[in-house]
């Protein structure tokens, strides 16, 4: 598979599937690439080949910046992600380098974003499995969540939901992290870098 600049792109929400996981904070990768699936007029259907719901659309301005995508919400877990990714990613003939993950960030401040190739899992199961199961060498779209208060576990502060005040500004970085997404795949890392990375 060679990194063809007409190649399909990946973006992968990572997340838990089920209504008892929708508002948590691990889920927000979720909660972005439904925003997508709405942008591009899509709805998320079963996968033929991976345990996944997948849309199929394009996404960006009309004309050579216009890219063709494939959003998918692995229904796998979270630590058993890569999997249906690499599944899909074959299935679609995607090189690595145009799979995108988006994931909460714990030592990112909330609402912050920060968009990277490549790297470390820092600890993120889902990024785990990825890595695993097809390298390090897809981009990120890193949603700050922060670091839990006082002492409550981690594994419990990002299966909880946002709490009240964080969600007064939820949907602006649900929103942005959206736009984010948009403008790597149509106009670049370093142009996503440079406009949405604080």
């Amino acid at each position: 598979m060679t990194d063809d600049a007409n190649a399909p792109w990946l973006i992968v929400g990572l997340g838990n599937p089920g209504p008892d996981y929708a508002g948590n904070r691990h889920n927000i990768g979720f909660m972005v690439v439904d925003l997508l699936a709405e942008r591009i007029g899509g709805k998320f259907k079963r996968a033929q080949k991976a345990q996944a719901q997948v849309v199929e659309g394009r996404l960006g301005p009309m004309g050579p910046a216009n890219r063709r995508v494939v959003l998918a919400k692995p229904m796998s877990y979270m630590n058993l992600s890569g999997g249906p990714v690499t599944a899909l990613r074959d299935f679609y003939k995607v090189p690595t380098a145009h799979v995108l993950a988006i994931h909460d960030e714990l030592d990112i401040d909330y609402p912050t974003l920060r968009l990277k190739l490549g790297g470390g899992d820092n600890g993120h199961n889902g990024l785990k499995s990825m890595t695993k199961s097809m390298g390090p060498d897809y981009h990120r779209v890193r949603c700050g969540i922060g670091r839990p208060p006082g002492r409550m576990q981690v594994a419990d502060f990002v299966l909880k939901d946002f709490s009240s005040t964080e969600r007064k500004e939820l949907d602006w970085f649900v929103d942005r992290s959206a736009d984010a997404v948009e403008c790597l795949v149509t106009e670049g890392l370093e142009r996503a870098q440079s406009a949405y990375n604080s």
